[in-house]
């Protein structure tokens, strides 16, 4: 296993490599010159000069793309363009109410998701079954600006169960007065497609010869379905989450802004609009960052769902 690692992560630097590049080349050629951006409409050369040279835009390229490298590996991407702020503070402070609503999240929605997939699956063909796929198609068919919508006016306005907007500097004010309606909200959201999908595996399972060989042993259908085909069916499941984890932070943009989440998605839509770059650039490195980490802990969890796999 460790020799697998060791591998693993020395085929990370060439992706690491090639995010770093895309990444500078996007926003040095593709975004426009930012002492342009910085000064306005109406400032003199003299002032656009005088930017570019505090912004370090006037060097070489690959003087600049050294300088970018650096920052990448010593978490210093510099002051904000638009607040001034350090960029590692930014990240470091902001990523604490975006854990808060997206660790429940993942796991509440996988959990149900699951469950509720095995269940399904146990009475594959009926009129239930074919009852639940219909409403979660529907489900799915409905923007996620919709349910946003609803649920702040029906638990909010309506009823008063849960503010609609605010945030603490309390961790457990925050984790029950106000994440627990975008939290109800992604995880009933997200339930639709992870249902069909979970259902999918478990059917495709339940054509093996081993369930065959299992009913012919005398086992309840429950029994197989817990013991056999649950196991071999996280396989997928595990990868889905490895594939869905990254993008738990893309889909938390929607939920701070109407939610008034002070995360790192309300963060990111800020600084897109105010043309802050070393923001955007931070967070888009190590997003990638975090994918790469992401699908190698998955890989090593196949070896403890299923003994079988071999890291070759």
């Amino acid at each position: 296993m460790t020799a697998f690692i060791l591998r693993r992560l020395w085929q990370m630097v060439p992706t690491l490599a090639g995010v770093i590049l895309l990444v500078f080349f996007l926003f040095n050629w593709v975004g426009g010159d930012p002492a342009l951006v910085l000064a306005g409409k109406v400032a003199d050369p003299a002032t656009i000069a005088n930017i570019r040279r505090q912004l370090g835009v006037d060097q070489p390229y690959w003087v600049q793309l050294w300088i970018f490298v650096k920052q990448v590996f010593t978490f210093d991407f510099g002051r904000s363009w638009s607040t001034n702020e350090e960029v590692a503070h930014v990240i470091l402070t902001r990523i604490g109410p975006t854990l808060t609503i997206m660790v429940p999240v993942m796991l509440i929605g996988t959990t149900l998701a699951v469950l509720f997939a095995v269940l399904v699956a146990y009475v594959r063909g009926t009129l239930t079954d074919r009852i639940v796929m219909i409403v979660a198609t529907t489900a799915m068919s409905v923007s996620f600006l919709v349910y946003i919508i609803v649920f702040q006016w029906l638990f909010g306005f309506r009823f008063g169960i849960f503010p609609v907007q605010g945030w603490t500097d309390d961790f457990w004010t925050n984790l029950t007065r106000y994440a627990p309606l975008p939290i109800i909200l992604a995880v009933l959201v997200g339930l639709a497609p992870e249902l069909r999908l979970y259902r999918s595996f478990f059917l495709e399972e339940l054509e093996q010869d081993y369930v065959r060989t299992a009913r012919a042993k005398g086992l309840s259908e429950a029994r197989v379905l817990l013991r056999h085909v649950l196991r071999n069916a996280l396989i997928p499941i595990l990868t889905n989450i490895g594939i869905y984890l990254p993008g738990l932070f893309v889909g938390s943009f929607l939920l701070e802004v109407f939610f008034a989440i002070p995360g790192l998605g309300r963060e990111i839509i800020g600084a897109v609009n105010r043309s802050d770059f070393p923001v955007i650039k931070a967070v888009t490195v190590y997003l990638a960052m975090f994918t790469m980490l992401v699908n190698l802990l998955v890989d090593l969890a196949y070896r403890f769902v299923d003994p079988r796999v071999t890291f070759r």
